[in-house]
């Protein structure tokens, strides 16, 4: 059915397994389910109806900067950040409550890495060195986190759900 293999778990020393990706891109021809390619088609079916609504829109870049404010919330708040979109809004926009969460300026950081990264592209090529250059803006004055490293590449594993030692 599916002889596509994304990557497979290794034992590691310490008797851990660790997920290793496959090399990219894959060789050969990737054999998808059906049900993949019909998620597939609906997919740019709808990102097609996406873009031909931008017609209507009044001001895109205002659009686009509230979903990327959106996003930019969500994914902090994977790594724990309490605050909210709205919190964001009201912090650059507003003379801010005294209720603002304080973990806001995660949210903003990652807009700042978003927008200088977005800038950047126009001129400089992705590479290693690009994304260190963003792992360094974001990362730089950022709220207390562990192992940060701004513009490094991490040399530890890295724990999803806790640790070796953890239950």
């Amino acid at each position: 059915m599916n002889n596509f293999i994304i990557g497979r778990y290794i034992e590691q020393p310490n008797g851990f397994k660790a997920f290793v990706p496959a090399p990219f891109p894959a060789v050969g021809n990737m054999k998808l389910p059906r049900s993949t390619v019909a998620n597939h088609t609906e997919a740019v079916r709808l990102l097609g109806k996406l873009d031909g609504i931008t017609v209507l829109l009044p001001d895109k870049d205002f659009f686009l900067r509230m979903f990327l404010q959106k996003d930019a919330s969500s994914s902090s708040q994977i790594e724990g950040t309490n605050a909210t979109v709205m919190d964001v809004i009201e912090k650059q926009n507003v003379e801010p409550r005294n209720t603002v969460p304080e973990d806001v300026d995660d949210i903003i950081h990652y807009i700042n890495a978003l927008n200088y990264g977005i800038e950047r592209a126009r001129d400089f090529p992705l590479s290693l060195r690009f994304i260190r250059e963003l792992h360094k803006k974001l990362m730089t004055t950022a709220r207390g986190m562990q192992f940060p490293y701004p513009g490094e590449f991490r040399s530890s594993q890295n724990w999803i759900g806790g640790t070796l030692n953890e239950p």
